[in-house]
């Protein structure tokens, strides 16, 4: 049976997955991360593809990102993945695939899902256990969305706005954002759809991305569509 194309649309944010061969690790020092980081921004720069959020872990990293294109995204993590492949096999001595298959993904409701993700995103540390607070862990955005750096790698999503006026009060509401943590639904939510690799918003987000694409949005759940709402902000 063939593989279905994912479900992508340019302008509208994507979390894609990526994990090493086997759950191997694809990280052995921060010298293979910096190497990665560095490949990330050009594959993204060069395709038009806008990075909100990131975290590299052991193995496997999770982006958030915005393609300018239908096939940007694919065509920068395609690079992105070989490059790095080619890098890591020859620096540690090794040969074959690095990476477990081709990439997940699914749409990210940009109007009241995309801050829920963010935080999923930057948490990974913590409920992996490498961190006590998201702030702990080098690799990650967010310091950038913290703004406590300048990382060239990440273009602030314009959801961001949202959580105030000001720099300084965007910063204070996603730092009580991420300590408020998330919830079990909505992690239970996020890994169903990054599994299924279907669309994460409200249903006039899923009935858009329906008409768009001509493909089913929402997650199935014992043979029914799945109908969730993921956090939001005060």
């Amino acid at each position: 049976m063939p593989r279905l194309h994912r479900l992508i649309l340019p302008g509208m944010p994507h979390h894609v997955v990526h994990r090493g061969n086997n759950r191997a690790a694809i990280f052995f020092d921060d010298t293979d991360r910096h190497r990665f980081r560095s490949l990330l921004r050009s594959a993204f720069a060069s395709r038009q593809v806008g990075l909100h959020a990131y975290v590299l872990m052991d193995n496997h990293v999770h982006l958030l990102a915005t393609p300018a294109e239908r096939t940007s995204l694919a065509k920068a993590m395609h690079s992105l993945a070989q490059r790095y492949c080619q890098y890591f096999n020859l620096r540690h001595g090794r040969t074959g695939s690095l990476w477990e298959g081709r990439f997940k993904s699914f749409l990210v409701d940009k109007d009241r899902y995309l801050l829920a993700v963010c935080r999923y995103i930057e948490l990974n540390p913590v409920r992996a256990g490498l961190a006590g607070r998201a702030e702990e862990y080098l690799w990650s955005s967010v310091h950038a969305n913290l703004g406590n750096i300048r990382d060239p790698l990440i273009t602030p999503h314009d959801a961001l706005g949202l959580l105030g006026t000001s720099p300084e009060a965007r910063r204070a509401r996603y730092a009580d954002w991420l300590d408020r943590g998330i919830t079990a639904r909505e992690l239970a939510a996020i890994r169903r759809y990054s599994a299924q690799e279907r669309a994460l918003g409200s249903p006039r987000f899923q009935a858009m991305v329906e008409r768009s694409l001509g493909r089913p949005a929402a997650t199935r759940n014992r043979g029914r569509p799945a109908k969730e709402k993921v956090g939001g902000h005060r």
